[in-house]
């Protein structure tokens, strides 16, 4: 909400310690309506300002960022490129924070609740913006992106390659983003030649803009500080600068479908135009996710589809009916024409597609949903890892977040958020372990793993919407009895209180958000450990990878023209090979591949 208090909390318009008041709607009474005033009734200008301010602070940290000049190779250098993000974070964050908690202690509550939705949004990019400056240390000297030519940016790269050569692509995965690296790489760095620069831009912004555009989602359904106490934490655990693309589909993906239901559950009220252009909208926007990462589509597809039919009109008559199927026909229809390429090669080529990587995700607990290992596991195995908690294995976050769970499923079972998270996350659930558990039989693993993190996403979010209709409910009690034996107590609960209330809480958010982001650059510094294949493995092979000129990066722990790997010019997208029926199994050693993965699995 706008405040923490809910809506309906009316007070007078002083406040005891002299300071300016407003009305219950937060309208300054300290003189006539001025221009200020006039631009901020506006329906468009502070949801615009809100999407400008996120944005910019995310892009425009970047570039401060960019200046920063270490040895990211060595630690030293780490820490001190580290030391100097958070001096830039600093150096904005203050300020703001404290002219936020001025206007809550001395101005208008007007003027404070502009501030307070642009600081919202300002600190979800800044969140965010933190881990792309990070990167952008760790990749200091090199035009490289994360993970140079191999692995996974390297398929990118061929994919992007093909396109450029007007080759079509193999297989199902998502055409949109290989599509914009391409224009990217033709744009601004000669096409083939520096698809591999572009794809380091791309990382970098695409990194920075998970924060806004999860912010921006959830702001359709939720106000400012609930938005942001979703956003922030979410964006921060989630967000992999390798590939920022993927989550960031999931951070929207969720709040898009709740956004929807909700237009679903008012069709009848709304009139055939205003139905078909929302339903264009919807369409649009599932359409062109689809293309950027489909994969979360298929988790969260069973939950979202029995709650569609749970909430669509049956029993209110024909004219609920037809105008509900008039939005959802217009959603499908053109969420499906935009998606068509690769709906087609779904249909095509779905059934028969296996994925058989197997790796430390893939050898844990399969009830274990509340962290994941990457498999850069540095020195972690699934001996190691997760850390066994207190209570049956639980940790003490694992048991309060699930205590914010129960709240927010107990009280809000009719709340449309609470419904979307929770079919989302009970469909997600029943596929994890449809799959698990059909491992060995078809030595297929079939990307079960990643219903980890929206299954974990879908908690976060019912535990924050428990810690909202928990604050409703007892601040609706307390208000309510104090208003029948003591009003004069009651009428000092002023919007004023929850302004300052709310301030002192953003700014632990905000403290929360640079710890947190520095925690995420961190893990994707180059490594600094000999012989161990962790999360900075990808950083270093940016510095392992020859410059156009033949020579190593500044910063390569190599020198000279034939110590780092050459440009492949040729890269290309994987090409398909005849399907090989068993595991292909990571993390694992010569010695105990077997014991991980039996006898008929592949090292």
């Amino acid at each position: 909400m706008t405040e923490l208090a809910p809506k309906y909390v009316v007070a007078p318009s002083t406040t005891s310690d002299g300071a300016r008041g407003a009305s219950s709607g937060g309208t300054s009474t300290a003189g006539p309506v001025g221009r200020f005033d006039r631009w901020t009734e506006k329906r468009w200008f502070l949801p615009l300002g809100e999407a400008v301010a996120s944005v910019a602070v995310a892009l425009g940290f970047i570039l401060l960022c960019t200046r920063i000049d270490v040895d990211p190779v060595s630690r030293i250098g780490q820490v001190s490129g580290l030391a100097k993000v958070q001096q830039y974070v600093a150096l904005i964050g203050l300020p703001v924070l404290a002219l936020l908690l001025l206007l809550a202690h001395r101005g208008t509550l007007r003027h404070y609740r502009v501030a307070q939705r642009l600081v919202c949004a300002a600190l979800v990019g800044l969140a965010t913006g933190i881990v792309a400056g990070g990167t952008a240390v760790a990749l200091n000297g090199t035009p490289w992106g994360l993970g140079g030519q191999e692995g996974d940016p390297g398929v990118l790269m061929g994919m992007a390659n093909d396109m450029m050569r007007h080759k079509s692509l193999p297989g199902v995965y998502p055409p949109l983003f290989p599509a914009l690296l391409a224009l990217w790489a033709k744009v601004f760095h000669h096409g083939i030649a520096g698809v591999g620069h572009a794809l380091k831009d791309l990382q970098l912004i695409l990194s920075a803009l998970v924060g806004p555009m999860a912010y921006l989602a959830w702001r359709m359904l939720l106000r400012p500080f609930w938005a942001m106490a979703i956003a922030v934490p979410a964006s921060l655990v989630f967000l992999d600068p390798i590939r920022p693309y993927s989550h960031g589909s999931m951070l929207v993906l969720l709040p898009l479908l709740a956004a929807c239901f909700r237009e679903v559950r008012r069709a009848e009220q709304l009139s055939t135009r205003s139905l078909v252009l929302r339903g264009l909208g919807f369409g649009t926007a599932f359409g062109v996710m689809f293309l950027w990462y489909s994969g979360w589509y298929l988790w969260a597809a069973p939950g979202a589809f029995v709650l569609g039919l749970l909430l669509f009109p049956w029993r209110r008559g024909r004219v609920a009916i037809t105008r509900a199927l008039i939005l959802l026909g217009t959603v499908l229809v053109t969420a499906a024409v935009i998606g068509a390429p690769l709906l087609y090669q779904l249909v095509r080529l779905g059934a028969t597609t296996k994925d058989r990587y197997a790796y430390i995700n893939t050898y844990l607990d399969p009830a274990y949903v509340l962290g994941w290992a990457s498999d850069r596991t540095g020195e972690l195995s699934h001996h190691n890892f997760p850390a066994s908690g207190e209570l049956a294995g639980q940790t003490g976050f694992g048991v309060l977040l699930l205590l914010g769970v129960g709240i927010g499923v107990g009280l809000g079972l009719r709340n449309l958020l609470v419904r979307t998270a929770g079919f989302v996350l009970a469909g997600a659930w029943l596929l994890r372990f449809h799959f698990a558990s059909r491992m060995e039989q078809t030595q297929a693993v079939q990307l079960y793993p990643r219903t980890t993190w929206i299954i974990f996403y879908c908690l976060i979010v019912l535990a924050v919407l428990g810690v909202i209709l928990t604050y409703e409910r007892v601040f609706g009690w307390i208000r309510g009895t104090l208003e029948e034996v003591a009003p004069d107590r009651a009428a000092r609960i002023s919007p004023r209180v929850m302004s300052r209330l709310t301030a002192g809480l953003i700014c632990a958010i905000a403290l929360f958000a640079t710890m947190g982001g520095s925690w995420s650059a961190n893990r994707f510094m180059p490594s600094t450990n000999p012989g161990v294949e962790d999360m900075g493995l990808d950083a270093l092979r940016a510095h392992m990878q020859q410059l156009d000129n033949g020579k190593c990066p500044k910063y390569s722990p190599y020198k000279g023209k034939q110590a780092c790997r050459p440009i492949n010019m040729k890269l290309s997208a994987y090409a398909f090979v005849p399907d090989q029926p068993h595991l292909w199994c990571a993390n694992t050693g010569t010695t105990d591949y077997q014991l991980v993965c039996g006898r008929g699995s592949k090292h």
